[in-house]
C-alpha cells in the first residue's frame, strides 16, 4: 500500500484504522473501542483498556522466547565504557527496581521524578515506574535546582530517582547538590530519594532519606506488571511554557503503546530486532519516545549514548557507533550534524568507517537546513528524513514514511502529515490559506493516540494555550504552509519559545531571571539565528537610572544568572546593554522586529511603533555583538 492508501484509510474510518494498529498490543483486557469523545474536547484513546507499558516493552520479548537479544546498547566515551543489556536482564533489573519502590510505598498513581544522565538506569527507572503504574516525569540532569524544584512543585512527587552525577567531556556536573538544593527551595517533599553512585563522584547520601540504588534493592521481591487503565498516565513530561511557568505534559498508557509501535515500523522503517539509534537524551521527548519506550516496546535494540557529536573523541564518533553496532536507523539533531560538518567539512572522518548498516538518517527538533541535510546525503549515501513533532505530541505530525513508502524528499520540508493528524494552515481568522500562503499551522480534532491528553492539574490552561484561538483545532504554534503537493514547511514560532540546539526554550523565563538583577529596569530576550545552534538567546538590558556599574559587569552578572537559575541548557551567552526597546503604543516590545534586525532580515516598520529611532539604538547595540549579518 501507498502512503495515500494509508492516510485515506485513517481518514475515511479513524476507528478501524486505530483498533487495527492495538492489535500488536498485548492487553490484559482489549479496549472496545479507540474513541472515547464523551468528555470532548478532551479526548480519550483506548479509555476502558487495561495494559501495561513494562510489559508491552519488556516481559513479552522474553515470553516471546526473545530474551537474549540485546534490549540496551550502553556506550559512553566520556566513561570509556560499554556495556549490553539483554531482555531477559533488563526484565529481573527493571522488577527489581519496581520492587524496591513498591516496598517503600510507591504504586499505581503515585508520582516519581527521575533526574539522570544517559546511562542505562535511567530507563530501568522509566520502566520500574511503568511496571507499578506509578508517573514518572524524567527532569534533563542540566536543569539548575530552582528549575526542578518548580517541577517538584508541580508534580508533588513521592520519590525521586536521580545519579551523583553527569559527565561531559570536560567535566562532572554534580547532581546532588543541585537535588539538595532543589528539595530545600521546593515548598513539596519527596518521602525518599534514590541515589545511583557512580564512580566518578560519589555523593554523600542524606540519611532517613537517601537510599543507595543498590542497597536500596537488596533482598527484596520483585515486582510483577500492574494492569492499568487506557487513560491513565504513563508519565508527565514538562515543556516550555511562554509564561516561563513550565507545561506538564500528560501520556496516556494506551495511546503511548499503540502510536509509538506503529512509527517503528511504519515511520522509521526497522523490524524487530534491528538496532536503532535516537541520539537524543531521556530528558526531552525524543528520549521518552524513540529511546526508551517506542524501540523496546516494538522489539527494537536501542542505544543509550552517553556523549557528543565531536569531541568524545573527534567528530567521527557518530560513524564509529553505525559501525560498531550495526545500527539500521539514526535519528537526531540538525545541530549535531552541523558540529559534525564544521569539524570535517570534506568528510574524512566518515571513510574511516563502513557504515553500510544505515539505511535512513532522520532529523527533528529544530528546522534542518537545505545545507546540512545536502551534506549529510552526500557523505552517507541515504536518505536524510526531516519530520517534525513536538513535545505535546510525542511523535510525527509530518514525516517521510520510508516503512510505507520513501516519498520524495524536498528540502526545508518534514514532508507529509502523518495518519491521525489531519492538518489545516489558518489565518488569524481561522480560514484555511491557499498553497504557499504562509499560516498558523493547527490540528483538526481529535489529536491522535499517544498525543497529550491535558497539562497535569491544569485542563484550563490546557483549552487555553492549545484549543482555544481556533476553536475545534489544535493550535501547534508553528507558522509554515501547505505546498500544491500536500506537503509542510515550517517557518517559525508564532510564540517567544525560541529553540536552541533542538531544545525548546521560554525567552519569557530568560526575561524573568534577567529583571530580578537589581541594576536591570527592562529587559527582552530573542532568538537570533546561530550557524550551529539553530538559534541562540540573545539578551537587551535597560538598566536603572544611576547605576554606575560597569555595563560589561551587568552583562556578565546576567549571564551567569541565567546559568544558574535555567541551566546551562540555556546557552544563555549574548546580552547587550540599551537605553531603551522598541515598542507599540501600547506597549508591547517589538521582539519580532529586534529578531529580524540581529538577522539581517528584511522587515516593515510595524505600524504602531512608538518612536522609530528606537530601531538605530538596537542596530547599533547589535553592531557591537557583530549583528546582523550572523550567519543562519
Amino acid at each position: 500500500m501507498t502512503y495515500a492508501d494509508i492516510y485515506n484509510s485513517w481518514k475515511s474510518d479513524p476507528e478501524a484504522f486505530w483498533m487495527q494498529a492495538a492489535e500488536a498490543i498485548d492487553w490484559v483486557e482489549k479496549p472496545s473501542r479507540a474513541l472515547f469523545d464523551e468528555n470532548a474536547p478532551f479526548y480519550e484513546w483506548f479509555k476502558d483498556a487495561r495494559v501495561n507499558t513494562c510489559y508491552n516493552a519488556v516481559d513479552r520479548h522474553v515470553l516471546a522466547g526473545r530474551g537474549d537479544q540485546t534490549a540496551i546498547i550502553h556506550d559512553s566515551p566520556v566513561t570509556h565504557t560499554k556495556h549490553t543489556i539483554s531482555y531477559r536482564e533488563l526484565q529481573t533489573r527493571v522488577a527489581s527496581l519496581a520492587g524496591a519502590l513498591r516496598a517503600r510505598g510507591v504504586g499505581k498513581g503515585d508520582r516519581v521524578i527521575i533526574y539522570m544522565p544517559m546511562v542505562p538506569e535511567a530507563l530501568e527507572a522509566m520502566l520500574a515506574c511503568a511496571r507499578l503504574g506509578a508517573i514518572h516525569s524524567v527532569v534533563f540532569g542540566g536543569f539548575a535546582a530552582h528549575e526542578l524544584a518548580v517541577r517538584i512543585d508541580d508534580a508533588t512527587p513521592k520519590a525521586i530517582i536521580a545519579a551523583s552525577c553527569g559527565i561531559e567531556p570536560n567535566r562532572v556536573i554534580h547532581y546532588k547538590p543541585l537535588l539538595d538544593g532543589a528539595i530545600e527551595q521546593a515548598g513539596h517533599k519527596p518521602d525518599f530519594c534514590v541515589i545511583f553512585q557512580r564512580e566518578q563522584e560519589v555523593a554523600t547520601l542524606t540519611e532517613g532519606r537517601d537510599y543507595d540504588w543498590h542497597a536500596f534493592q537488596a533482598g527484596v521481591t520483585p515486582a510483577e506488571c500492574v494492569p492499568v487503565e487506557g487513560d491513565h498516565p504513563v508519565y508527565i513530561l514538562y515543556t516550555s511554557g511562554t509564561t516561563g511557568q513550565p507545561k506538564g505534559v500528560v501520556r496516556p498508557t494506551a495511546g503511548n503503546l499503540v502510536a509509538l509501535n506503529w512509527t517503528m515500523k511504519n515511520v522509521y522503517g526497522v523490524d524487530p530486532g534491528d538496532v536503532y539509534w535516537a541520539a537524543s537524551d531521556v530528558g526531552w521527548v525524543v528520549g521518552h519516545s524513540y529511546i526508551c519506550y517506542g524501540p523496546l516496546i516494538h522489539g527494537n535494540t536501542t542505544v543509550v549514548f552517553e556523549g557528543k557529536p565531536v569531541g568524545t573523541p573527534d567528530a567521527g564518533t557518530f560513524w564509529r557507533m553505525i559501525e560498531e553496532y550495526r545500527i539500521k536507523a539514526l535519528f537526531t539533531a540538525p545541530t549535531a550534524f552541523r558540529a559534525i560538518k564544521r569539524e570535517d567539512p570534506t568528510g574524512e572522518l566518515v571513510r574511516k568507517y563502513d557504515t553500510s548498516s544505515l539505511k535512513t538518517l532522520f532529523l527533528a527538533g529544530e528546522r534542518a537546513d537545505p545545507d546540512t541535510i545536502t551534506w549529510a546525503q552526500d557523505q552517507l549515501g541515504v536518505p536524510v528524513i526531516d519530520h517534525w513533532w513536538q513535545t505535546e505530541t510525542g511523535w510525527a505530525i509530518a514525516a517521510n514514511p520510508v516503512g510505507i513508502e520513501q516519498l520524495p524528499v524536498k528540502l526545508g520540508s518534514p514532508s507529509v502529515p502523518m495518519p491521525g493528524y489531519d492538518v489545516h494552515i489558518l489565518d488569524e481568522g481561522g480560514h484555511e490559506m491557499p498553497a504557499g500562503d504562509l499560516g498558523a499551522i493547527t490540528i483538526k480534532l481529535p489529536l491522535p493516540p499517544g498525543t497529550l491528553s491535558t497539562l497535569w492539574h491544569a485542563g484550563d490552561r490546557y483549552l487555553k494555550s492549545y484549543l482555544t484561538t481556533f476553536p475545534g483545532y489544535y493550535e501547534t504554534g508553528d507558522a509554515g504552509f501547505k505546498d500544491e503537493d500536500g506537503y509542510l514547511y515550517i517557518m517559525a514560532r508564532t510564540d517567544d519559545v525560541i529553540n536552541v540546539a533542538g531544545h525548546r526554550l521560554s525567552t519569557g523565563a530568560m526575561e524573568e531571571v534577567l529583571a530580578n538583577h537589581p541594576d536591570v529596569a527592562e529587559c527582552a530576550v530573542i532568538g537570533v539565528a546561530d550557524a550551529l545552534k539553530g538559534q541562540m538567546p540573545l539578551g537587551f538590558l535597560c538598566l536603572n537610572a544611576g547605576c554606575e556599574k560597569n555595563h560589561a559587569e551587568v552583562v556578565r552578572e546576567t549571564v551567569a544568572m541565567v546559568r544558574e537559575t535555567i541551566g546551562p541548557v540555556a546557552a544563555f551567552k549574548l546580552a547587550v546593554v540599551v537605553e531603551r526597546l522598541p515598542k507599540t503604543r501600547s506597549g508591547k516590545i517589538l521582539r519580532g522586529t529586534m529578531a529580524k534586525i540581529a538577522d539581517g532580515q528584511d522587515f516593515k516598520m510595524p505600524a504602531t511603533i512608538d518612536d522609530p529611532a528606537i530601531l538605530d539604538e538596537i542596530r547599533a547595540a547589535l553592531a557591537t555583538l557583530g549583528y546582523p549579518g550572523q550567519p543562519g
